[in-house]
């Protein structure tokens, strides 16, 4: 199978529901599945910073999908440290982050690489 630019708006789609995914899962996990404080955290406050770049994802804005992959590394790098810190649950919901965060990097490169304009060509 090749990749063209008949797969933009698949690659929008996965990339916009990993980004849903993770919000939920960051809302679950500090404020009732693992949280760092009993009770919850203020750290829940972070996915309301990943509802961010929706609008732009949601629109098929390939500015936003360039700037997303350099925003969600952020996202990789605290499941990366969160995997090896934590014990329990912690680490499996930091596992789950990582491999969302990887899905929606790697949709969002593909997207922003074959939504230049140079690669529209009809053919």
């Amino acid at each position: 199978m090749t990749l063209t630019a008949k797969h933009l708006p698949l690659w929008q789609w996965i990339t916009v529901a990993s980004v849903l995914l993770m919000v939920l899962l960051t809302m679950l996990w500090e404020l009732w599945l693992s949280p760092l404080y009993p009770g919850g955290s203020w750290l829940a406050a972070k996915a309301l910073i990943m509802l961010l770049p929706l609008r732009g994802l949601l629109h098929g804005k390939r500015y936003t999908f360039q700037w997303y992959t350099m925003f969600v590394l952020l996202w990789l790098l605290e499941g990366i440290m969160r995997a090896y810190a934590e014990q329990g649950v912690g680490r499996y919901l930091a596992l789950i982050q990582v491999v969302l965060v990887v899905v929606s990097y790697t949709t969002a490169n593909l997207y922003a690489k074959y939504s230049a304009p140079s690669r529209m060509v009809k053919q």
